[in-house]
């Protein structure tokens, strides 16, 4: 784990990390873009901080989602383990502990639109979402309790584009850049919000073996009756209306073709005057 001290221009503790996965190079880019970016925390007046974060650089070398097991599925780990990712997922824990806001930056085989994650609605979890210009937010609270946003306070992940793609990484840096400017660490230009969708994730849809077909797009309401996706082992007919695909994928994830949810509502930013940057 590399960790790169920047300075902020107010008085937040954030944190940017990049490469959780390491056959998702486009977080350690953007990271590194940041490094390159940011002032040296001796040349800014703010009292905050951004801490800047290449997570899992053994699978990033390799190229491969991760060595020993899979870290965003490992939390909240084991220093004793020797798993280097479920040993490594308390150091990283630790790295972050007590910051006011935590982004961590994701890219997949699923088509788009780039989308946020949260576990747990905070006030800057609110502030996060809503200013990284995404339309939909996952609500994944419900789904599991090993990854990084179920862990760690204040933490959103944010699936910023197609793995291996060139948009994932422009738009992963200007959403990232937006994230620092709502909690006051980037004076550049004031920071837009605007509403999102949210999905509730339900569960994981299960792969079996064969030709795998996905028929929906993610946050394409998938009509009752319809067969959402389907391999030599499964047919996955949706029995119920309103149910929307997310992480919809053929080829990206060797045993789920996505998750299913259910759009909720939506959330919309903070009132001007409780949108003061955390302190």
């Amino acid at each position: 784990m590399e960790i790169i001290e920047r300075g902020a221009a107010g008085a937040a503790r954030v944190a940017v990390i990049g490469g959780l996965h390491g056959d998702e190079p486009a977080g350690e880019r953007i990271v590194r873009r940041l490094a390159d970016r940011l002032p040296d925390p001796a040349e800014t007046t703010g009292e905050g901080t951004v801490r800047l974060i290449v997570a899992n650089e053994p699978a990033l070398d390799a190229g491969v989602r991760y060595t020993d097991t899979d870290l965003n599925r490992a939390f909240p780990g084991d220093a004793d383990s020797d798993e280097y990712e479920r040993a490594l997922a308390p150091e990283l824990m630790a790295a972050v502990d007590g910051f006011d806001a935590v982004l961590a930056i994701h890219t997949s085989h699923s088509a788009p639109p780039p989308f946020a994650i949260y576990s747990e609605l905070t006030p800057s979890v609110r502030r996060t979402v809503t200013a990284l210009g995404v339309d939909h937010v996952l609500d994944a609270g419900g789904l599991r309790s090993t990854t990084l946003d179920s862990v760690v306070p204040h933490t959103v992940s944010v699936e910023v584009g197609r793995q291996g793609s060139e948009a994932a990484v422009d738009f992963g840096l200007e959403a990232t850049r937006s994230f620092l400017r709502a909690h006051g660490a980037l004076a550049d230009e004031s920071p837009i919000y605007q509403s999102v969708t949210v999905v509730e994730g339900l569960e994981e849809v299960p792969k079996g073996g064969g030709e795998p077909q996905v028929n929906f797009a993610n946050f394409e309401e998938i009509p009752e009756g319809a067969v959402f996706a389907s391999d030599d082992v499964y047919t996955h007919r949706v029995e119920e209306a309103g149910i929307v695909p997310v992480l919809a994928s053929e080829h990206g994830y060797e045993d789920i073709f996505g998750l299913y949810g259910r759009i909720t509502g939506t959330l919309d930013p903070q009132p001007s005057e409780e949108r003061s940057p955390e302190l």
